[in-house]
């Protein structure tokens, strides 16, 4: 009885002390320009990770809203190529090279197709080894050794099994990791559209597009991009000597279209210095499934920088929480994402003074001049810049709060 009596004393106590339910929070940022979509997400990604310090909220980022499917067909490619490749191994063991030789073709060709679903070299390197053992063996030694330039240039640190690969072809791997050849470095340069897709080189994350690499080694690459709300891209690039170039159009998912087509009607809520509900926003929050969303715009100003204005609102309400506007000079010496979390701290904790960062200029921002005036969404979002009126980011130095 007296257990039961303390019970009832402490529920109450209990509940008091409980933290309350977590709020659905995202940051969300718009390009205004085609100059601006790398940044963009990159922000974007800083301020959601900035999210995720308060304890208060659970972040809903971009990958969440959107999704980040992959390529199907990508996905049954990758499924054939290991299955051919495994077949091509117990050919190679038997000894039996002509029909090794023929299944681990057909292999590599599977997996030209399949770079979307690899996250590794696997088995696209242990198929350019096999094949070249198969060509040396057969008297094809300078052919096997343009199958090595690529396998080197793909894995420098591959590892040859001894049991499995003869001490001769082992040699010849050794005597093209030496060769002029293999100390060739060739440029890339990776664009997407839009832009601010990340980019993995060989499974190593090398920026967002447009971005360029001055000294690749010659040979092949596995080359994927990804962005939230677009289907995966993968492709085994080839470089040379001389600039090489991959350039594709991203797919987007229907939630990602969704989204986008609220846009337009999103920005003047976030231009506007009001108290009057941001209904536009709290309707794209709403479909989102959010509570609490961090909203802005990006944009380059020419001879100043990027100019970010973001607001924090109530979803339910429509009520604007706080606002701030930054003007930024580039990322060079990686201050972009503390910048992003001092933005974020402000928004949710003061309403403290504004802040202005000046930086280098933007990396990498070659690429993007050629798309005109299309957003990431494919649709113009200079008009609404153009006849907004009130837009209160006109004309200011951008010292000040909205």
């Amino acid at each position: 009885m007296k257990a039961l009596q303390l019970a009832l004393v402490l529920l109450p106590a209990l509940a008091l002390s409980a933290s309350p339910p977590a709020g659905r929070v995202s940051a969300l940022l718009i390009p205004m320009d085609p100059s601006s979509e790398s940044s963009g997400v990159q922000m974007e990604s800083y301020m959601n990770e900035a999210l995720g310090n308060f304890a208060s909220y659970s972040v809903r980022k971009p990958r969440d809203l959107f999704g980040l499917p992959d390529d199907p067909a990508a996905q049954a490619s990758f499924q054939r190529a290991k299955k051919g490749y495994e077949e091509s191994v117990k050919a190679f063991d038997a000894r039996d090279y002509e029909d090794a030789e023929r299944k681990v073709r057909a292999t590599l060709k599977e997996l030209e197709g399949s770079v979307a679903s690899m996250t590794s070299c696997f088995p696209l390197c242990d198929a350019l080894a096999l094949h070249g053992a198969i060509l040396q063996l057969r008297g094809d030694v300078e052919e096997a050794k343009l199958l090595l330039i690529d396998l080197m240039a793909l894995n420098p640190t591959f590892e040859m099994n001894p049991k499995r690969f003869s001490r001769e072809f082992i040699s010849l791997r050794v005597q093209v990791a030496t060769s002029r050849t293999s100390q060739l470095r060739g440029s890339a340069t990776f664009k997407s559209r839009p832009a601010g897709a990340r980019v993995y080189v060989d499974g190593e994350p090398v920026g967002y597009t447009p971005v360029t690499l001055p000294t690749l080694p010659v040979g092949k690459h596995l080359v994927r991009m990804e962005r939230p709300g677009f289907r995966q891209f993968g492709q085994i690039a080839e470089v040379t000597p001389d600039d090489v170039e991959v350039n594709t159009t991203l797919v987007p998912t229907a939630t990602y279209k969704a989204y986008d087509a609220q846009l337009d009607k999103v920005i003047p809520d976030v231009s506007r210095a009001s108290d009057k509900p941001a209904n536009a926003v709290a309707s794209l929050g709403k479909s989102l499934s959010l509570d609490r969303a961090m909203v802005g715009t990006v944009r380059v100003i020419p001879e100043r920088g990027t100019e970010l204005a973001v607001a924090f609102f109530d979803v339910k309400s429509g009520k604007r929480l706080g606002s701030r506007r930054l003007v930024l000079q580039g990322d060079e010496y990686g201050q972009l994402k503390s910048e992003m979390e001092r933005v974020v701290n402000q928004l949710i904790n003061t309403e403290g003074e504004q802040i202005i960062k000046k930086r280098d200029p933007l990396d990498n921002r070659s690429g993007a001049e050629d798309w005109g005036s299309e957003d990431r969404g494919g649709n113009s979002r200079q008009s609404v810049k153009k006849h907004s009126g009130d837009d209160p980011l006109e004309d200011v130095s951008g010292t000040e709060d909205w």
